[in-house]
């Protein structure tokens, strides 16, 4: 394995470990102009785990597979934070979205990079709703009238409170 610098035509580079002519080892690769960065280990050309960060200040710190989120990580995008699992590029499985300005909250299971319903679901307003059996749904959500219940099965990372110009 060598190290060393590449500059992209479109104004983008990549620094750090090489390995037949593909990013292997740790390396450093920057968009066009500065814009959006990975940093972390690379194999064979492609991302394994490291943090990415938009040109927008969200970042996403977890695992890649084939150029995909793919596994567990955690995305602080605005004022929303996802820890959870990734399936090819989408929240997958099962996660946790929560507000970092309010008690707004996601637990549980998603699908294609959406809530599929089955979890527990906490409003702005401190507000607890459980979904879970077919026929639940079909009934609509389950009211709870407890607040800041703590749910158990804490997921892995940490949500960060982003800067104030986040939106």
């Amino acid at each position: 394995m060598t190290g060393g610098r590449f500059d992209f035509d479109d104004g983008g580079s990549y620094c750090g470990g090489w390995e037949d002519g593909k990013a292997h080892g740790h390396g450093i690769c920057t968009g066009p102009k500065g814009q959006g960065e990975y940093s972390g280990s690379w194999a064979h050309g492609f991302e394994v785990v490291g943090v990415y960060t938009w040109p927008s200040g969200n970042t996403y710190q977890g695992y890649w597979t084939q150029g995909k989120r793919h596994g567990l990580g955690v995305e602080t995008k605005g004022r929303w934070c996802y820890r959870g699992e990734w399936t090819h590029g989408f929240k997958g499985r099962y996660g946790l979205r929560q507000s970092l300005s309010s008690p707004a909250r996601y637990e549980g299971t998603w699908s294609n990079g959406l809530q599929d319903g089955y979890g527990v679901e906490t409003y702005g307003d401190g507000e607890l709703h459980m979904r879970g059996l077919k026929l639940m749904q079909q009934m609509g959500p389950l009211k709870l009238h407890a607040r800041n219940q703590t749910l158990q099965g804490e997921l892995p990372g940490n949500c960060h409170q982003p800067s104030a110009s986040q939106d």
